[in-house]
């Protein structure tokens, strides 16, 4: 059996990576702070990655995936303050010598390494700052909280998370650092994340369970239902621990990095003061209960009172009839945490106070029993506010 412990040090915890940031003024022209980061792999390493699936990619997403093919991937640049998104053809030329420009400094190939930007849509890119900031760059083994704070946009903390794995097979580590505020909707959003790891794994089955992990953390988030041309993970695995872990073992850590980095880009949510946790149960299919419990999570209405205190069960038995799954108002239950709201479709006998005072809490679980079949499925959103209006105002 395993033993996992959370330690500090982010994506330079496993052996054998370095990160770095440095400010080019990218949004402003002028350095108010870091903005260009960089996360590489000292020794060769294997390489995975999934990417938004909107049909507007940007130009960084679309180099990223070109490069992947290659599957020896040591590095990745990241950039905040613009995400060289519509930027056509120029766009694509900009990603590339970003790709350039960091393989140059890291002594790689710039098919080794994976670009990601993030920032305004349809702005060209600085490249005379971009290039001279990571020209400038010093990537080292206590980087990893510089990166993450360097990809942020309305993010108001750094996100980094790390844990240390003793198996039947030997010691391992698994980091990682994200971004993520808003345009946050499953199927990724407007985040990137970079993970890292000294596993030795074959790369077939480091891509097959990162998509895995991101279906079960990063696709299960939702802040405000808008899906992003930038979203990006990348998991990079170099081998230097020496340890093949059991498949369990790296997939349950795997797993804690994910939803960790997950739950801090809902609980960072833009305006955000309450981080929910809607599950679907009983329902016929698994499709059927994610595509109820994304309907809860996105509704405006269910959002807007919960960020009133408001445990209104009317709204969510109302998405849940209109999202075109099978339910039956009559066998329909709800719950606050685990206190009844609605027994078979209509008001439970708890006290209203009581569903009030777990409304108004910083986090709570709301939980609806179709009580049809066997299928389940959770997503982890939030509130929406006045603040989350105020910044989505345009500049």
């Amino acid at each position: 059996m395993s033993n996992s412990k959370k330690i500090a040090g982010g994506v330079c915890a496993p052996e054998g990576f370095a990160a770095g940031a440095t400010g080019a003024g990218i949004k402003t022209g002028k350095v108010l702070r870091d903005d260009i980061a960089v996360v590489w792999s000292e020794a060769p390493s294997v390489s995975a990655a999934t990417f938004t699936t909107n049909k507007v990619k940007a130009a960084p997403v679309l180099v990223s995936a070109e490069h992947l093919k290659a599957g020896r991937n040591r590095a990745v640049i990241l950039n905040s303050g613009n995400a060289n998104a519509c930027t056509g053809e120029q766009g694509m030329k900009d990603a590339r010598a970003m790709a350039d420009a960091a393989g140059a400094l890291l002594e790689l190939s710039a098919k080794e390494v994976l670009v990601c930007s993030t920032g305004r849509i349809g702005v060209a890119m600085p490249m005379d700052r971009v290039l001279k900031g990571i020209a400038a760059l010093h990537p080292s083994r206590s980087g990893s909280k510089a990166a993450a704070a360097a990809i942020m946009t309305s993010d108001t903390f750094a996100k980094e998370f790390a844990v240390e794995v003793t198996g039947k097979n030997g010691k391992f580590r698994i980091g990682g650092i994200a971004k993520g505020a808003g345009m946050i909707d499953p199927n990724m959003a407007t985040m990137l994340c970079v993970v890292t790891t000294d596993a030795a794994l074959p790369q077939a089955v480091l891509r097959k369970e990162l998509k895995r992990s991101v279906a079960n953390s990063f696709n299960r988030i939702t802040v405000d239902g808008d899906m992003s041309t930038n979203d990006t993970v990348i998991l990079l695995a170099n081998g230097l621990s020496g340890a093949a872990p059991d498949l369990g073992d790296f997939s349950a850590a795997l797993d804690e990095v994910t939803r960790a980095l997950a739950h801090m880009i809902v609980k960072d949510g833009e305006g955000v003061s309450r981080f929910v946790e809607v599950e679907v149960t009983g329902a016929m299919t698994e499709k059927e209960a994610r595509t109820a419990a994304e309907a809860i999570a996105n509704s405006t209405l269910v959002k807007c009172a919960w960020a009133g205190g408001d445990p209104n069960w009317g709204r969510i038995l109302d998405a849940v009839g209109y999202c075109g799954i099978r339910m039956n108002e009559a066998k329909t239950d709800i719950f606050y945490d685990k206190l009844a709201a609605v027994e078979g479709g209509m008001a439970a006998k708890t006290r209203i106070a009581k569903l009030c005072a777990i409304a108004a809490r910083k986090a709570f679980k709301v939980t609806v029993a179709l009580n049809l079949g066997k299928a389940d499925y959770h997503v982890w959103t939030t509130d929406l506010t006045e603040e989350y209006v105020r910044l989505n105002l345009g500049e």
